[in-house]
C-alpha cells in the first residue's frame, strides 16, 4: 500500500478519495483551524495545523515517514474565476511552497490540484520547471468531475509527477476511464432529496439560478444563499416553475454533491462548513485520480521507469495540457 501525505488538506476530500483508491494516508497539513478540526474528527492519522510556508519544518516532518506520494490543492482563490485572479495577492506563493516541499522530500509521486485558470499564470511554468529539474516526468489534465463519478460539473486541473519517468504517461489512461456521459444528481442520489429543482445563487442575476436534479450540479462554491424575495425567473431558468417550492440545498446536501459520505462528521459554523465543503476536492474525483495512478503501476508501466534527458530544454508549451 502506497503511503501518502495531504498538503492543504482542508476537511479531507483528497485524503478520503485516495484512501478509497487504496492508498494509506499518513499525514495531513493545513493552516485553517476549523478545517483541521473537522479533518481530525474523520481521520486517525496525524493532522498538523501548520503554515506550509514553513517549508523546511514541514519537509522534515514528512521526510520521516518517506511517503510514496504527496498530494495537495494549494489555495486557488488567486487564480479562480470566483476570485480576483491576482496571483500577486500572496496565496499563490503557496503553490511554490507545495513544489518546494515536494522537491525537498522527493517522493516517487506527487499530485497537485487547482482551478483550470492556473494554466494562464506564470507560476505554473515556474513550478513545472522546478519539478522537471528535480527529475519528475509530468502529466497534466483538466478533468470535468461529472465524468469521474461526481454529480457536479466542476472542472479542475491536475498536475501529476512521477520521479524519473517520461512526460505524459498518464494522459491516455485518464481518457480511457472517463464515463461516457455526465453524472446527474438523480444518478447519484436518486430521489432522496425530495425535490426536482433547487436554487443555487448566481454571481449575477443575468445568470441562471434554478437547476434540476436531472443534470449535474454546477460547481459547489463556498457560499450558499437563500432564494431572494421577489426572485424572477430569467430566460436561463427552467420555465413554469413554482418558486414557492424552490429552496437552496442544505449544507449536508451540498456535501453529498461533493461526494462526501453520509457518515462524514461535520462540526463548526454554517459559514465555515459551507466554505470548506466548497473548497474541497470531491471525494470521488480524488478517488478517480488515485485509481489512475494505481492502474498505471499495475500495468507495469511505472515499475521500471525510463530515464529522460534532464539536459533537454522543456517549456510549458511542450507539455500538453489536456482538457477532456
Amino acid at each position: 500500500m502506497m503511503k501518502c501525505v495531504d498538503l492543504f488538506s482542508g476537511c479531507g476530500g483528497f485524503s478520503l478519495g485516495f484512501q478509497q483508491a487504496g492508498f494509506e494516508v499518513c499525514q495531513a497539513f493545513d493552516h485553517w483551524n476549523s478545517a483541521v478540526t473537522v479533518y481530525r474528527k474523520n481521520f486517525k492519522h496525524p493532522s498538523f495545523l501548520m503554515d506550509l510556508r514553513q517549508e523546511k519544518e514541514a519537509s522534515d516532518i514528512i521526510s520521516e515517514i518517506q511517503p510514496d506520494l504527496i498530494m495537495g490543492g494549494p489555495p486557488c482563490q488567486d487564480f479562480s474565476s470566483a476570485g480576483k485572479r491576482n496571483p500577486a495577492l500572496g496565496r499563490a506563493s503557496l503553490t511554490h511552497s507545495f513544489a518546494d516541499i515536494v522537491c525537498q522530500v522527493k517522493p516517487p509521486w506527487f499530485v497537485m490540484e487547482n482551478v483550470p485558470q492556473i494554466k494562464r499564470a506564470k507560476i505554473l511554468k515556474q513550478v513545472i520547471d522546478k519539478f522537471i529539474q528535480t527529475g519528475y516526468g509530468i502529466s497534466s489534465i483538466i478533468l470535468d468531475a461529472a465524468y469521474c463519478g461526481v454529480p457536479q460539473a466542476r472542472t479542475r486541473f491536475f498536475l501529476i509527477g512521477h520521479l524519473q519517468d517520461k512526460h505524459n504517461q498518464l494522459n491516455d489512461l485518464f481518457k480511457q476511464n472517463l464515463s461516457d456521459k455526465p453524472m446527474t444528481i438523480r444518478d447519484y442520489l436518486g430521489n432522496s432529496l425530495g425535490i426536482s429543482f433547487y436554487y443555487r445563487h448566481p454571481r449575477n442575476y443575468n445568470r441562471r439560478g434554478i437547476f434540476s436534479i436531472d443534470e449535474p450540479s454546477p460547481t459547489i462554491r463556498g457560499v450558499n444563499r437563500p432564494l431572494p424575495k421577489g426572485y424572477k425567473l430569467n430566460s436561463c431558468d427552467p420555465q413554469n416553475i413554482d418558486l414557492s417550492q424552490i429552496r437552496p440545498l442544505t449544507t449536508q446536501e451540498r456535501s453529498y454533491l461533493q461526494t462526501f459520505p453520509e457518515s462524514f462528521i461535520w462540526q463548526g459554523t454554517k459559514t465555515n462548513l459551507e466554505q470548506m465543503i466548497g473548497n474541497a476536492v470531491p471525494v470521488q474525483l480524488a478517488k478517480f485520480v488515485g485509481q489512475i495512478i494505481c492502474q498505471y503501476l499495475d500495468q507495469g508501466s511505472g515499475k521500471t521507469p525510463t530515464l529522460f534527458d534532464l539536459e533537454e530544454e522543456f517549456n510549458l508549451a511542450q507539455i500538453p495540457l489536456h482538457r477532456l
